[in-house]
């Protein structure tokens, strides 16, 4: 492109050509070079990725005091990552780390994202077990559309609605005065290109949609949702690097392939428990790795994912404890192919998000750091496993991009966690 006309346009438009080129540039280098080559480029360099993650578990720079208030976020990515490749700390440092994190509870209820620092919903989402005070904690942030806070007179979103109903759920304290009116809230926040907002009136946004979704499911009013405009809205969010953008016109960013690619994990997932035909993708054409339908399971996650949707209501009856996260209609199956091209953004994350020496990126030319190193594995997680049938068994070799070694541990896609994790907190919570 000449400057003179590179100059004439938007600075948008400008930093999405620019992207373009990075991506086109290790693309082609990796095209031309030998097979051997390639095949080191793809491949998942874990050893080197864990042992940047415990760095970080270990002692972080003076660079990271700005995060302060999100400690317990950092040791959440850094642990979830550590899972996702099937890898274990020093018990010495498990132990560090559970320390750290007792002493971020507030002893009213919920934890801070630091000792002494005001309790806070997102940080709470990410251990407790003290119940009692846990629900008192969040009944508190529930404000009276609906929505939820972060904190004490803190802003009132999405986001904060999935923290608190996300907690509830998992650890079986999730009632009828909880959900109340969370459901209006969140049909209030989905706007006409079909994705969801933080808040009313503002604009689309994979993570916000993902909250938003994955939220409806847990109080089990996804039917009220205009779900085939957010499944076109979503669609459209991978480009031509592979990777997801956030937003409309925005760039790639390697955090979207769990944002946006975990809807796509529960959109599936949806298909099945309803019983629905396959969605169609468009042009007509298989793209899949065995290039035939695949059979969504209604039991995908081995306990279960979702309430069968064909029930009806806005939740399950109280005495059930609304545990819409472990029980599916098991009858029910459904043949979904992927809406999303996998093997594409399996290929932006291994080319250009992965730095070889540990660590993953939001794009080509950005630093490595320990949030975008959690979601792009988990995003490849969701990746590998888009066209398999049961979640308990392993994907087949071609879905994987990269030798075998690549495949990761299967997550929850309501929650985040690697598979194992759940269901040990979910016998957990449900027996006690």
């Amino acid at each position: 492109m000449e400057m003179e006309s590179f100059s004439s346009l938007t600075v948008t438009e400008r930093d999405q050509i620019l992207v373009e080129q990075q991506v086109f540039n290790i693309f082609k280098t990796f095209y031309n070079i030998p097979p051997s080559s390639q095949s080191f480029m793809l491949e998942l360099q874990r050893e080197n990725h864990v042992e940047y993650l415990t760095n970080g578990l270990k002692q972080l720079g003076p660079s990271f005091c700005v995060l302060d208030a999100n400690r317990p976020w950092i040791c959440y990515w850094i642990l979830h990552s550590i899972a996702l490749m099937d890898e274990f700390v020093d018990p010495e440092l498990e132990d560090n780390t559970i320390d750290f994190l007792s002493r971020c509870q507030d002893p009213n209820g919920g934890y801070g994202g630091g000792p002494g620092q005001m309790p806070h919903l997102a940080t709470t989402m990410l251990q407790s077990i003290h119940l009692e005070k846990l629900y008192s904690f969040i009944r508190q942030m529930k404000y009276a559309s609906g929505g939820f806070r972060m904190h004490d007179a803190g802003e009132i979103d999405v986001r904060a609605c999935y923290t608190a109903i996300s907690v509830a759920s998992l650890l079986n304290i999730l009632d009828d005065e909880l959900v109340q009116n969370v459901g209006n809230y969140i049909l209030s926040c989905q706007t006409y290109e079909g994705g969801i907002s933080g808040e009313p009136g503002s604009e689309a946004h994979g993570g916000y949609t993902f909250c938003g979704l994955a939220t409806m499911i847990l109080i089990n009013e996804v039917k009220r949702l205009d779900l085939s405009s957010l499944i076109d809205w979503v669609v459209f969010r991978q480009g031509v690097e592979g990777g997801f953008q956030g937003r409309t016109n925005k760039l790639v960013d390697g955090c979207y392939s769990f944002w946006q690619g975990g809807i796509f994990a529960l959109l599936k997932r949806l298909n099945s428990t309803r019983g629905e035909k396959s969605i169609p993708l468009g042009d007509g054409e298989d793209s899949g790795p065995d290039s035939s339908e695949t059979t969504a399971s209604s039991d995908a996650t081995g306990k279960g994912l979702i309430e069968d949707l064909s029930q009806g209501g806005s939740h399950i009856e109280k005495g059930d404890q609304h545990d819409t996260s472990s029980r599916v209609n098991s009858k029910r199956h459904a043949k979904v192919k992927p809406l999303f091209n996998s093997l594409a953004l399996q290929q932006y994350i291994l080319l250009c998000s992965q730095d070889l020496n540990g660590g993953l990126r939001d794009k080509p030319g950005k630093s490595r750091d320990h949030y975008h190193t959690c979601y792009c594995l988990s995003g490849l997680s969701v990746c590998q496993r888009s066209w398999l049938e049961d979640d308990d068994s392993p994907p087949l070799p071609c879905a994987v991009l990269g030798p075998y070694s690549n495949l990761l541990e299967p997550i929850h896609p309501l929650y985040n966690v690697v598979l194992d994790r759940y269901r040990e907190a979910h016998e957990f919570f449900t027996g006690s």
